[in-house]
C-alpha cells in the first residue's frame, strides 16, 4: 500500500504520537483527517503549533460517541486508532474512565471501520499489556499480564480488534509500541520529567522508583513503525511490537540525562511517585525481530540524539510545563 493520496483519519491526532504520526502522513502526500476530542475552547491539541496545519482537516468530536467516530470516519481508507487515557497514575483514580475511552473507544473505531468498509485499521498498543518480563527480549508471544487498570483496558482492547479480523475479517493490525518519548510529550513520562526539572533549574530531581528498566524509543522512529504496518500487507491479523531491543533503569536514565544536559544531580524518591508495589512493572525489553522481518523497520535514533532532541525542544516549551509539581 501507498499512503501517497490515501484519504486517512488518526484519532487523537492532537496527541504526542498521534501529532507526530499525522504530519508524518502529510509529509507522505496523504489526505489526513485528524480527529480531536471536542472542547469548548475548540483547542487541537499540539496540532495547533505544526506547520502542516493548513494540509489538515481537523475534525472535533469524542472517541467514546459512536456517532461522531462514525462520521469522522466515513470516506477514510486507512484509520489509525490512537485516542486512548494513557496516563497509569490516573488510572488508579478512575478506572472506569479507562474502560468507557479505551475500550469501548476502540469498539467504535472497528465497527465504524467495518461499516464504512476502511481497507486497513491501526490499533495502538502498549508494553504494559506484556507486564513485569517473565523472559526477555519480550516478544509478542509473552503472555499478557496486565498490571494497572490502565494495561488492563489496553488489553481488551487489543482482543477487541483482533476478534474483528478473526470473526468480521477486518484488515487490522495491532501495533505494540514499547515507551515512546521525544517533543511534545507529557511531564507524566520519566523523560520528560527529568528534562523538565533540570531545565527549571533544580538540581534535586523527584522521581519514583529507579530500579525498574524501560525499552525507549524516539518518537519519530515509533511513527514510522505505524506507517509501515500500515503499508504492509503481511501485518493484517498481527501484534507488531516497536521498541529498541535496549533497557535501562530509571535510575541511569535521569543519570544519562543530566549528564547529557551539562548538570550535576541529586535524586530524591517520592512515594506519591511510585506506583502500587504489586502494579509496578519491573522490566519491559523489546524483542522486535517480528516488526524487522514483517515491516522492515528498526529504530534509527540512538537514546542519546533522542534526549538531545527532546531536551532541546522542552527548554523552548519549557512554559508548557509545571515541573515544580508530580503530573499524574
Amino acid at each position: 500500500m501507498n499512503l501517497a493520496g490515501k484519504k486517512v483519519l488518526v484519532t487523537g491526532a492532537g496527541g504526542f504520537i498521534g501529532s507526530h504520526l499525522t504530519e508524518r502522513l502529510v509529509e507522505l502526500g496523504a489526505e489526513v483527517t485528524a480527529f480531536v476530542r471536542y472542547n469548548s475552547r475548540n483547542h487541537w491539541g499540539w496540532l495547533e503549533e505544526s506547520c502542516y496545519l493548513k494540509d489538515i482537516k481537523v475534525v472535533n468530536g469524542d472517541i467514546r460517541d459512536y456517532d461522531s467516530v462514525r462520521s469522522a470516519a466515513k470516506g477514510a481508507e486507512v484509520i489509525f486508532h490512537l485516542a486512548a487515557l494513557i496516563g497509569i497514575p490516573y488510572s488508579y483514580e478512575s478506572p472506569i474512565a479507562y474502560l468507557k475511552t479505551n475500550v469501548e473507544g476502540t469498539y467504535n473505531v472497528l465497527q465504524a471501520a467495518r461499516e464504512l468498509g476502511a481497507e486497513k485499521v491501526v490499533v495502538t498498543s502498549t508494553s504494559e499489556v506484556y507486564g513485569t518480563a517473565q523472559v526477555v527480549p519480550i516478544s509478542e508471544a509473552h503472555p499478557i499480564n496486565p498490571q494497572s487498570p490502565y494495561a488492563a483496558s489496553k488489553s481488551g482492547a487489543d482482543f477487541l480488534a483482533l476478534s474483528y479480523y478473526r470473526s468480521f475479517d477486518l484488515p487490522v493490525a495491532v501495533i505494540r509500541p514499547f515507551n515512546t518519548y521525544g517533543p511534545r510529550q507529557s511531564a507524566r513520562a520519566i523523560i520528560p520529567t527529568v528534562i523538565a526539572q533540570i531545565a527549571a533549574g533544580s538540581r534535586k530531581i523527584r522521581l519514583g522508583s529507579l530500579t525498574p528498566t524501560r525499552d525507549l524509543t524516539f518518537v519519530k522512529d515509533t511513527a514510522e513503525g505505524f506507517i509501515q504496518v500500515a503499508v504492509s500487507e503481511g501485518s493484517v491479523g498481527q501484534v507488531i511490537n516497536v521498541g529498541s531491543n535496549f533497557e535501562i533503569s530509571i535510575g541511569d536514565l535521569a543519570g544519562l540525562i543530566a549528564r547529557i544536559m551539562g548538570a550535576e544531580i541529586e535524586i530524591e524518591t517520592e512515594k506519591e511517585r511510585q506506583r502500587p508495589a504489586k502494579s509496578e512493572v519491573e522490566r519491559l525489553l523489546a524483542d522486535t525481530a517480528k516488526a524487522k522481518a514483517l515491516i522492515n523497520w528498526a529504530p534509527r535514533y540512538t537514546l542519546e540524539e533522542g534526549i538531545k532532541e527532546t531536551a532541546e525542544w522542552i527548554r523552548e516549551h519549557l512554559a508548557h510545563y509545571k515541573p515544580d509539581i508530580y503530573n499524574i
